[in-house]
């Protein structure tokens, strides 16, 4: 008979988001969705109270306006809120921020060393980089811990983290360019007689399943378009022009521009 799954979330644990945004609602909904997180036992603060108004009445969570209440009632507190404002609401919180609590920032740009500079000595801080797809539990995230969590912290988020799609620890920066590769394979499609929606559809889809290759094969990239490109055939006729066109080189141009821009938003003196 197999065992029960072990889990690292206690059953009455508290998570309180500091911002109500989209990601922070994607997080608690993803939480409540898969039974991990009661939904009376997560709270959202925000300076918006007709938004948090209809999140309460969404998910059933508590709200408040309150930022240091979500701090003194929360074990897990995720700091959701814009860079730019991160320094003054750290400032707000941080006599509130005791060892027993874990935060976890989501905050873009913004380093651990920062914020743990704007709190307490010896606070739990992991750092998480989200995408949007959590929006619709498809994440990938990369999270990295602080320097003084705890045995248990980081596999913690991990699993809170795979509530919403998929959650691996790693570097402070990510990057997702999928966007703009999908706009382009559906203008290409419209270009060649598709209609929009349909080429929009179709470019998705072709996205998603490539990705799905790749993580569900462990299959090297390489090898997978290999096993596509047959002698002569219009895949490899394609790979050409992307090649030509410096396909490669402008994604690691847009990975090195994104990262020296999180660089510069990571400087919250400024």
């Amino acid at each position: 008979m197999a065992s029960e799954r072990k889990t690292r979330i206690s059953e009455n644990m508290t998570v309180g988001f500091i911002g109500a945004g989209r990601m922070a609602q994607a997080m608690a909904r993803g939480f409540i969705s898969a039974g991990v997180i009661k939904a009376e036992n997560i709270m959202l603060s925000d300076v918006n109270p007709h938004m948090l108004n209809s999140i309460k009445k969404d998910l059933g969570v508590k709200i408040t306006e309150c930022n240091r209440e979500v701090v003194t009632r929360s074990d897990l507190i995720v700091l959701a809120v814009k860079p730019n404002v991160v320094s003054p609401i750290l400032k707000e919180v941080s006599s509130d921020v005791s060892k027993t609590k874990l935060l976890v920032s989501i905050a873009a740009g913004i380093p651990i060393s920062a914020i743990e500079q704007l709190l307490p000595k010896g606070s739990r801080v992991i750092r998480v980089m989200p995408n949007t797809p959590a929006l619709v539990l498809a994440a990938a995230s990369v999270l990295a811990p602080g320097q003084a969590v705890v045995d248990g912290d980081t596999d913690l988020v991990i699993e809170l983290l795979q509530c919403i799609g998929i959650a691996e620890p790693g570097s402070e920066k990510l990057l997702d360019a999928t966007y703009m590769a999908i706009e382009a394979l559906a203008d290409g499609g419209v270009k060649m007689g598709l209609p929009r929606d349909l080429a929009m559809k179709l470019a998705a889809q072709t996205m998603l399943g490539a990705a799905k290759m790749v993580l569900e094969t462990g299959k090297h990239p390489g090898q997978l378009k290999d096993e596509v490109c047959s002698p002569g055939g219009t895949t490899i006729a394609a790979l050409h022009k992307l090649e030509k066109a410096g396909f490669r080189a402008t994604l690691i141009d847009a990975v090195e521009a994104a990262t020296l821009r999180a660089q510069e938003l990571g400087d919250i003196n400024n």
